[in-house]
């Protein structure tokens, strides 16, 4: 049997479609919207309150709300294994697209 190699993206313009038909389900890219909101939001208290062991959770408020919605809603891999600056990359293009309309909440 022969194994597929996987595709490599040149850029991020190629890899973005990719990435969003990897977060087809809606309750998947409902997850990484949370996710990224939890993240601007612990990082802005770290910020203003100086307490920066807050820091640490980043990873975990980030991760955490998209590899389940990736595990149990989508049940595909996250692509952040494979691509992990493309996929950062995807998480905050996709939470700009969803607040302009481009594409659904």
């Amino acid at each position: 049997m022969a194994s597929q190699t996987p595709a490599r993206y040149q850029s991020f313009a190629e890899f973005y479609p990719y990435y969003l038909q990897e977060h087809s389900n809606p309750v998947c890219r409902r997850l990484h919207y949370v996710g990224s909101l939890l993240v601007l939001s612990i990082l802005g208290y770290a910020l203003v309150s100086q307490q920066w062991l807050w820091l640490l959770t980043l990873p975990l408020a980030g991760y955490g709300f998209a590899w389940v919605g990736h595990f149990v809603f989508e049940k595909n891999r996250p692509a952040t294994f494979q691509y992990p600056l493309y996929s950062f990359l995807g998480d905050w293009v996709m939470l700009k697209d969803a607040f302009t309309g481009r594409i659904k909440f």
